[in-house]
């Protein structure tokens, strides 16, 4: 990321006025995002400022349990903050890659990822690349070498704080939001995530059996929380996959609100054809059809992030 760091009143001050109609700044003059300011319109909210946290909020998007939405609802939220001014930070945890392929992250076999963060101690600096046409987002990509970093991190010193370290060397002062896509498993590479970060987002599809599996996801939570990071906490968690033509979402919507409460976002994320296409092209669906129902979801749901970040710093 050398060069790319501006000093975060540079960074407000390419953000939307109240009440205008205009982007952020030159660099959001594109047909994208011009088509994003028509999703918003559509909602009413064209040229709404979205708040920016105190500090940088680190973020993992958690559930073992998979095709729940984690890397798709990691990859939208990212690129819906980013494109109302927010700096953000994708971090692909996930030896699977989706997030890297989504983001438009060339992948060949010998290009430096976030595997030579954790086993060969390279800088994230070094190794985060800047999105394709959307100004305030990097990402560090995973690629197949993650795959046996699980088995190579055991006999290193400290294996669950590697990621930690990485993130304590890194100057994320000019960054709003890190979010971390996690791999569909509770191994060692998810408990580096939980113990750099301070709050974990779990997408819950609404299907049968939706709540299978976060149970001992919780346990996992207090475990970390007890022995390796005390200022771990559940911040949010975000219904994917509702289908509101089936009695059986409403029925797992409400199960999972009376369990969690006020944790889950009021905004639910629809089935969409749109969202399931938009990764083959190597975008985000807020990229590939902002106009959509499922990009036009995600961007309300970022927006209910970004405005839930205030009373998450009051509260602690």
């Amino acid at each position: 990321m050398s060069g790319a760091h501006v000093p975060r009143e540079t960074a407000l001050a390419n953000t939307p006025s109240e009440g205008t109609g205009e982007g952020f700044g030159s660099d959001f003059d594109t047909p994208i995002a011009r088509a994003a300011r028509a999703a918003m319109s559509a909602r009413g909210r064209a040229g709404e400022t979205w708040p920016r946290p105190e500090r940088c909020r680190v973020m993992s998007v958690a559930n073992q349990k998979g095709g729940v939405g984690k890397t798709t609802t990691t990859v939208n939220l990212a690129v819906a903050l980013a494109m109302h001014g927010n700096r953000v930070l994708v971090v692909d945890l996930d030896p699977q890659g989706n997030a890297s392929t989504a983001l438009g992250m060339e992948r060949m076999q010998d290009a430096r990822s976030i595997y030579h963060c954790l086993v060969e101690d390279e800088e994230l600096r070094e190794l985060a690349q800047p999105v394709p046409e959307v100004p305030n987002l990097w990402c560090v990509p995973a690629t197949i070498d993650l795959a046996g970093a699980e088995i190579e991190l055991v006999s290193l010193v400290a294996r669950e704080s590697r990621l930690k370290r990485a993130f304590s060397a890194y100057d994320s002062r000019d960054l709003d939001y890190i979010l971390i896509d996690c791999p569909p498993s509770l191994g060692l590479l998810t408990v580096n995530a939980m113990v750099a970060c301070e709050e974990v987002l779990i997408p819950i599809q609404c299907e049968y059996y939706a709540l299978e599996g976060v149970g001992q996801l919780l346990r996992n939570i207090e475990l970390v929380k007890s022995h390796l990071n005390p200022e771990l906490v559940i911040s949010t968690v975000l219904l994917t996959m509702y289908d509101g033509r089936t009695r059986l979402a409403s029925q797992v919507a409400e199960e999972v609100r009376g369990h969690f409460g006020d944790l889950v976002l009021k905004t639910m994320i629809p089935r969409s054809v749109r969202v399931s296409e938009a990764p083959s092209y190597g975008q985000s669906v807020m990229t590939y059809d902002p106009a959509s129902t499922g990009a036009m979801a995600y961007m309300d749901a970022a927006r209910e992030l970004a405005f839930r970040a205030q009373s998450l710093v009051e509260n602690r």
